[in-house]
């Protein structure tokens, strides 16, 4: 179980490299978690920076990263502002802004 909102979102990256469906979902707020997930088989997780963890009050938070990948031969960023909330001592995912 995850400690605050960045580790969280940390372990949740790790999902994404190792295409972890289960624990994305299980993470993910179920107001929030979208019925599909699309993982695809063709991207290259590459690295990932944390810009900031921002606690908001004892259950809300936001991190700010960038995630680097390459699909296709072509190197991409992803630039996210995620949201995170915590319930019942457990943090969840909200939603992100890009």
């Amino acid at each position: 179980m995850a400690v605050h909102a960045e580790a969280l979102m940390r372990s949740r990256y790790t999902a994404y490299v190792l295409k972890d469906e289960a624990y994305l979902r299980a993470s993910w707020h179920s107001q929030t978690c979208p019925a599909e997930l699309a993982l695809e088989n063709d991207i290259e997780w590459l690295g990932l920076k944390v810009h900031w963890h921002k606690p908001l009050d004892a259950n809300h938070a936001e991190v700010a990263f960038t995630a680097r990948y390459r699909q296709n031969g072509k190197i991409y960023r992803l630039q996210e502002h995620s949201r995170f909330v915590c319930e019942q001592g457990r943090w969840l995912y909200w939603d992100a802004r890009a």
